[in-house]
């Protein structure tokens, strides 16, 4: 085996003492460090280069930490003036996952770069941490390379608030092929608009 697959094999593990040890060391490091901050290179190399990283100009890695748990409706007072139905205040859970909402806060942060795909390194009772993998759409050697230059194009701006990547798409439940996610192809939106409109032949 290959270094990058022991290292794969050893983050299956998360509950060796190796693995343990080095997670609490670490997760204390990210504590101290800005909510948003540029790693020097990513802290799971064989992940990364799984989800597209290259270890090569142009490519730059972002580390994140996300609160975790669900979300509290913002409503004054409690006062959600509705139906009973609706007076839910705090079990509600937001409808997209953490990854992205890191994905959404490091696009938001860094404009000028494209995020291209993102994922767990830590967790602790409060924080989920992440990397995000960015790339430098005017770089030449972005440009130059057809393997990442799809992600140079005008139509790539901002994937992360579409819910293009790989995060934003599960959210959307594009995951499977089968029959029951048919209902959320192209999208939610768009099935419930193809089954609401009336459409009829001019000559009928």
């Amino acid at each position: 085996m290959g270094a990058y697959k022991y290292l794969e094999e050893l983050y299956k593990k998360k509950q060796s003492d190796v693995l343990r040890f080095l997670l609490r060391v670490r997760c204390w490091e990210y504590r101290q460090l800005p909510v948003v901050h540029r790693a020097t290179r990513p802290s799971r190399p064989d992940k990364a280069r799984r989800l597209g990283y290259k270890a090569k100009q142009g490519f730059v890695i972002y580390r994140v930490r996300v609160r975790r748990g669900g979300r509290k409706r913002p409503v004054p007072g409690g006062l959600t003036k509705g139906k009973p139905k609706n007076q839910g205040i705090n079990q509600l859970k937001f409808a997209r996952n953490l990854r992205n909402v890191a994905e959404e806060r490091v696009g938001r942060r860094i404009g000028s770069l494209r995020v291209l795909n993102s994922y767990w390194i830590n967790q602790d009772s409060t924080y989920k941490y992440f990397e995000i993998i960015l790339v430098d759409p005017s770089h030449k050697s972005i440009r130059r390379d057809p393997a990442i230059n799809w992600l140079a194009k005008a139509n790539m701006k901002h994937r992360e608030l579409r819910g293009l990547t790989a995060a934003g798409r599960k959210a959307r439940g594009l995951g499977g092929k089968s029959f029951g996610h048919n209902r959320f192809r192209p999208s939610r939106r768009a099935v419930w608009k193809r089954h609401n409109t009336l459409k009829l032949r001019r000559y009928r």
